[in-house]
């Protein structure tokens, strides 16, 4: 970076370098370690006044930007399909993956649109559809839930009946009332027995549906491979039922074996009949096949929600249809209804009402409705009296429409479609009222399990693959503990209103047993989460959390480069720049001569002075965090070693552990919630933020230190930004069109 082009003076002439000079100042990497360094007030003056520059030139011109047309993320689809519908569809199995951007997938520069997608769009319809009404003419179909292996089932699964262990429980939407058969296969060993098959003839899976038992299944030890224990027909009735697998639980309580086997039983599949080891019979899959003998359909939620009336003779059918679709039109596409779009509807309606009657005229029409772009795309459109160019107030509707993909990744209700259609919305004391509503409404979780779970890159534990034989303690299920315990975390910070510096700082989690056992906390039982206060400092926030320090590690070590990389990237803002290409990998610890640690190879492979710069920066940050191995439990030895968390930061401090890591960032707490804010904008704005989205996000910043810095004064700061309520005219289109 050069900064011969910059007159700190008139900052706003280089916008975009002055910037990357605000990011580097917050941050405490200017002047570079080791240069004379002025105290820190005068390095935040420095920043303020090109920060005071930038933001007087922004607010003389400013510009809200124009996200591209964007159409819904699979998460978003599938939450405004339960919304419509009452419905829960299973969208990995109906479109494909969204591209990420920035972090997040619901940028609009990376929801493009190819024919192959709009063609996943018109099949997922057609089957959103058909399952919505049920479909009294359903052949039958095998639909199979597979368990992975490296899934401990030794403990009760959620859903299923009290008392049992393993197996699978899961809500499964019968498309017709009628009779249904459920298979099971089990795991075996690698030369063939049934794995668990020293338990002799006491194992027992019980199928329930709803929590009642439909069958019960005696597994017979010697059952072959090939075998698959079905249950006799069970009549069901349509709809989302809860359907589980499981295992009588014969025995608890702590066993004695002669061999000590981990959780993670299944690593290593020879042990099926080891004498004087305790391997208990997993499910394999699980499918449940029909229906058969069809007798109709049952009332269902979908069906509940989508008939709001029912045609007593054919002359009721034509008002009552339009009653129906005219309803869902409006929830579906986000705004009241014309009479053109009424009129294309009920065509649909007609076609299929005259192949099939009046419910598969209903069903043609809400086909139509899930396939159309107004459903499949947030559009917004200038209004024809505006300038090119110009900047201008989107409608009440294009504001609930982003109010509702912002905090419930979802549709907005009818209540925001309501106000809006009055024009009542964007009226500040009646925002306010409905930001405070949504943010109490169980929908507002999302913000923890989508937001807080892209900008903290949860999503890519699922890649996490320890090695089972340095870590047997490792298994599926802590990984889904450990991203559970983040999400609550995060939810707690919004729930509770808190300050989001307490991300970092606070001293309390969420565990359940696998993880308190993890982290070395008594007297915990269970798989049911509890807030836990946290007694070792060490363990405070983010940064002492499994889920963060198992993400920036590799399979068989921790990885100091990575950590160091992710808190400077994802907590303070300042990413380093990628390393330079054919950069040789770190060496195995087992060396030519001797065994050395993780900070041994790290100090030889950055004796590389083009390594070096970088390294400089990011190392000492994954040093302080050494003492968390590779899936974050708390140790003292490395190889055998004691380990060396010591270490001096980039402004100069001196790091020896998590603690003193933690207050090196809250010393640059400007940084870490500016990148907070940035993060919260463009996932609230749906598109990738540019230098002139910079002045806004500083506006909100310091809106909320007004108020403590609490989380709903984020929330309220980007909802009433500039961005987040204007919209730039594109410079050369027509008035009136569309984009």
């Amino acid at each position: 970076m050069t900064l011969t082009q910059l007159d700190p003076a008139h900052s706003e002439q280089n916008a975009e370098l002055a910037e990357k000079v605000i990011r580097k100042l917050r941050a405490g990497m200017m002047p570079p370690s080791g240069m004379r360094r002025p105290d820190a007030a005068t390095l935040k003056n420095l920043s303020a006044s090109i920060e005071f520059r930038i933001d007087q030139a922004a607010a003389a011109h400013s510009n809200p930007g124009r996200p591209a047309l964007h159409r819904l993320n699979r998460t978003e689809y599938a939450n405004s399909v339960r919304a419509l519908l009452d419905l829960s569809v299973n969208v990995s199995a109906l479109l494909p993956p969204d591209d990420m951007s920035h972090g997040f997938d619901n940028m609009s520069d990376a929801l493009t649109i190819s024919p192959a997608l709009m063609e996943g769009y018109l099949r997922a319809s057609s089957k959103i559809a058909r399952q919505a009404l049920g479909d009294p003419k359903a052949t039958p179909t095998t639909v199979t839930f597979h368990i992975p292996r490296v899934i401990s089932q030794t403990k009760h699964v959620d859903g299923a009946p009290v008392g049992t262990r393993g197996g699978v429980s899961t809500v499964f939407d019968f498309p017709a009332d009628g009779e249904y058969v459920f298979k099971s296969a089990f795991y075996y060993s690698l030369d063939g027995p049934l794995f668990g098959k020293n338990q002799g003839k006491t194992t027992q899976l019980e199928v329930s549906i709803d929590g009642e038992r439909v069958a019960l299944l005696d597994i017979d030890p010697n059952i072959k491979l090939t075998d698959y224990p079905q249950t006799p027909p069970v009549k069901v009735q349509a709809g989302p039922r809860r359907v589980s697998a499981a295992f009588i639980e014969k025995a608890e309580g702590p066993i004695e074996d002669a061999i000590w086997q981990p959780d993670l039983s299944l690593v290593d599949l020879n042990n099926a009949e080891t004498p004087g080891m305790t391997s208990l019979v997993h499910l394999r899959e699980f499918s449940i096949f029909g229906p058969t003998k069809v007798s109709g359909v049952s009332e269902t939620p979908s069906r509940r929600k989508l008939f709001s009336c029912r045609p007593a003779g054919a002359s009721d059918e034509l008002p009552c249809a339009k009653k129906i679709l005219s309803a869902l039109a409006r929830q579906a596409f986000r705004r009241p209804v014309t009479d053109s779009d009424l009129e294309g509807l009920l065509s649909f309606y007609q076609q299929g009402r005259n192949e099939g009657g009046f419910e598969t005229g209903i069903r043609t029409g809400l086909q139509a409705i899930l396939a159309d772009p107004e459903f499949v795309f947030r559009i917004e459109r200038t209004p024809p009296n505006v300038e090119p160019g110009a900047n201008y107030r989107i409608s009440d509707l294009e504001l609930a429409s982003r109010l509702s993909y912002f905090l419930w990744s979802s549709s907005p209700d009818e209540e925001l479609i309501a106000l809006a259609g009055a024009g009542k919305l964007h009226d500040a004391p009646t925002l306010e009222k409905q930001v405070r509503r949504m943010l109490s409404d169980s929908r507002g979780e999302t913000l923890a399990t989508n937001f807080a779970g892209q900008w903290l890159h949860l999503q890519n534990l699922k890649d996490a693959q320890p090695d089972a034989f340095l870590f047997p303690r490792f298994n599926r299920n802590l990984i889904e503990s450990m991203r559970r315990e983040t999400e609550l975390f995060f939810g707690s910070i919004m729930n509770e209103d808190r300050n989001v510096l307490d991300l970092l700082t606070a001293n309390y989690t969420f565990v359940d047993d696998l993880l308190a056992r993890h982290y070395g906390m008594p007297n915990i039982s269970g798989s049911r989460f509890r807030r836990v206060q946290i007694a070792d400092e060490n363990r405070r926030g983010l940064l002492g959390q499994a889920s963060i320090l198992t993400l920036t590690s590799t399979s068989n070590r921790t990885s100091p480069v990575a950590r160091g990389k992710y808190v400077m990237e994802v907590l303070l803002g300042t990413p380093p720049p990628p390393p330079p290409p054919n950069v040789p990998t770190l060496k195995d610890s087992g060396g030519a001569d001797r065994v050395q640690t993780v900070r041994e190879r790290m100090e030889e492979h950055r004796s590389n002075p083009v390594c070096a710069s970088c390294h400089k920066m990011m190392d000492p940050i994954g040093f302080a965090l050494e003492s968390f191995d590779a899936i974050g439990a708390w140790r003292t030895k490395d190889s055998g070693f004691p380990v060396d968390a010591s270490g001096e930061l980039f402004d100069g401090t001196t790091l020896d552990g998590p603690v003193s890591l933690r207050n090196a960032i809250l010393n640059h707490s400007d940084a870490f919630l500016g990148t907070f804010t940035e993060n919260l904008l463009a996932y609230g704005l749906g598109r990738v933020l540019d230098t002139y989205d910079m002045p806004a996000v500083r506006s909100i910043e310091r809106r909320a230190a007004q108020h403590g810095n609490r989380f709903s004064s984020f929330i309220f700061g980007v909802v009433n930004s500039t961005p987040f309520q204007m919209r730039r005219a594109d410079d050369n289109e027509a008035s009136g069109g569309h984009h």
